[in-house]
């Protein structure tokens, strides 16, 4: 949408648009009727503290450029960037900033507030990382406020430090302090961009998904949302796997640093941080998230439940069909699925399942018999069994207002490819117009026109249901509904499906990972290495 906007008609002047806000007056931009405020401070703080409020200001401050981003110990490299256009900016500690998008500055016109949480996992991403992030489309068409927003990450946002003394007591969780402190942001202050501060939504994706459901069993977000919605965002736990603390004392003994002086890490270049941590592992960069303490963080719902609050709060819960193990990365023979014959398809499954392929083969037609048998080479193993746990542990703690959905419908990249990790959220803001290898002609926008339009429905009134749609029941303990999206939108009963996904987890096959790029060293900030 960046490029986009060299077309539009912008209007900035000294006198308009102003945001009167409890801290100040903010100068912003008119975009096509759009009001548009970028790079609001919302906090601060120190490295591994909590965050502040910002202080009051004197005059008018403008707000036409992002804030910076959270330094990433790797930034995301380009071999996505065809299926995921990035926009990369300058990073810093100082990081915690949101930008707005709104249809009026009326404190009374009241609309649903959308808050965005980026992917990224815990440790990487922005809040304008991908230019599906643009939220003009979506407050515009959804007649809704959207908010997208920066918060510390990796190191500088989970690193626990409490061993080390209470001034550390919250460094763990620091990161989801920040979004805290941003949503108490949002309740004193976006009236001022017209938007009600009594109908607040959270949604994310992928590691913004897991931000959701963290700030669901945080006590000290009760009341700041009021719906909540989680995509590709619930990896299930691995039996076995314990959390523990060794990232810290490998970084404190790396650096040298003698422990009776642990404040020395306060002042530490961070590319020193980057160069130690990577040369950990490929995957040390992701080893970053927050923990239970059982005081700002109550621990994850499968550790001990949803809180009271969190059952009071209507969810939508799901994911993409491919993710990260569709066919334009994850591939056998020459990946063009739908190029192969029946018989073929069959005999590269019987191949992959060996003795289970009778199984695989039955319980694939039982599940997507709208699918060609193929696809389960592709079909999504890693989030989905997520959400399906997501779904059954709110079901039993009673809760009936929770929705369940899969975004499955093919992109025609590859001579079609199931859709990817990230691939719904340009149908959500309404900028899929623009991501080319998922743009279909005469598809791609009543698609969008019924993702978003479910998004919106939910932010305004608590549930999706929305015309075009089939009848989209809650996942309740009696009745395991899901919504499918695709060309012919599918509301059903999920046990066939479910049975699939946990047999894929069960039965991992092997296939090639294809990289279209060469993986570049690391990058961003000091030495090179």
């Amino acid at each position: 949408m960046f490029i986009k906007k060299l077309t539009k008609q912008v209007i900035c002047n000294p006198d308009n648009p102003l945001a009167h806000t409890s801290d100040g007056v903010l100068r912003g931009l008119i975009v096509d009727d759009t009001y548009i405020f970028r790079g609001i401070r919302y906090a601060a703080a120190k490295r591994f503290g909590m965050p502040e409020p910002v202080s009051p200001w004197e005059g008018v401050k403008d707000a036409i450029i992002y804030g910076p981003v959270c330094p990433e110990l790797q930034t995301v490299q380009p071999d996505d960037n065809y299926t995921v256009p990035h926009v990369f900016y300058p990073q810093d500690e100082d990081c915690q900033y949101l930008n707005v998008w709104t249809q009026s500055l009326d404190p009374a016109k009241k609309r649903p507030v959308m808050v965005w949480l980026h992917g990224g996992g815990f440790s990487t991403g922005s809040g304008i990382e991908h230019f599906a992030y643009d939220g003009e489309n979506l407050s515009r068409e959804g007649d809704v406020v959207v908010v997208t927003l920066n918060h510390r990450l990796n190191i500088l946002g989970h690193f626990d430090l409490s061993a080390y003394g209470d001034k550390y007591r919250y460094s763990a969780n620091v990161g989801l302090a920040d979004l805290v402190e941003a949503l108490r942001w949002v309740q004193r202050n976006i009236g001022a961009f017209g938007g009600d501060p009594e109908n607040v939504t959270i949604f994310g994706q992928s590691g913004g998904g897991g931000k959701v459901c963290a700030l669901l069993q945080i006590p000290s977000a009760d009341g700041l949302f009021h719906r909540a919605v989680i995509q590709s965002g619930v990896i299930p736990e691995r039996p076995g796997r314990k959390h523990d603390n060794s990232m810290v004392e490998k970084v404190i003994d790396g650096l040298g640093i003698d422990r009776e002086h642990i404040e020395e890490l306060e002042s530490v270049p961070y590319w020193k941080f980057q160069k130690l941590i990577a040369g950990m592992g490929p995957r040390a960069g992701m080893a970053f998230g927050p923990r239970r303490d059982d005081d700002f963080y109550m621990g994850s719902i499968f550790d001990v439940g949803p809180t009271e609050h969190a059952k009071t709060v209507p969810v939508m819960v799901g994911n993409v069909r491919g993710e990260f193990m569709q066919n334009y990365v994850r591939t056998t023979d020459d990946g063009q699925k739908n190029r192969w014959s029946a018989e073929k398809a069959e005999s590269i499954v019987r191949e992959k399942f060996g003795d289970a392929a009778d199984e695989a083969i039955r319980l694939m037609k039982q599940a997507y018999p709208q699918y060609p048998l193929q696809d389960i080479l592709f079909t999504d193993s890693m989030f989905r069994p997520g959400t399906f746990d997501y779904l059954q542990a709110r079901a039993k703690a009673g809760c009936e207002n929770t929705w369940g959905f899969m975004f499955g419908m093919e992109m025609p990249v590859y001579s079609g490819t199931l859709p990817w990790h990230n691939a719904e959220i340009p149908y959500v803001f309404r900028n899929a117009d623009y991501i080319e290898p998922s743009y279909i002609p005469g598809v791609t926008e009543p698609m969008q026109d019924l993702v978003s339009s479910a998004w919106t429905a939910f932010a305004k009134y608590g549930t999706p249901n929305e015309e075009g749609l089939p009848e989209w029941k809650p996942y309740t303990k009696d009745g395991h509904w899901m919504m499918y999206f695709d060309r012919e939108p599918r509301a059903k009963n999920a046990d066939a499906e479910e049975k699939l996904i946990r047999f894929l987890l069960d039965h991992p096959i092997e296939m090639t990972h294809v990289r279209r790029q060469k993986q570049p060293v690391l990058f961003g900030g000091g030495p090179r290495v």
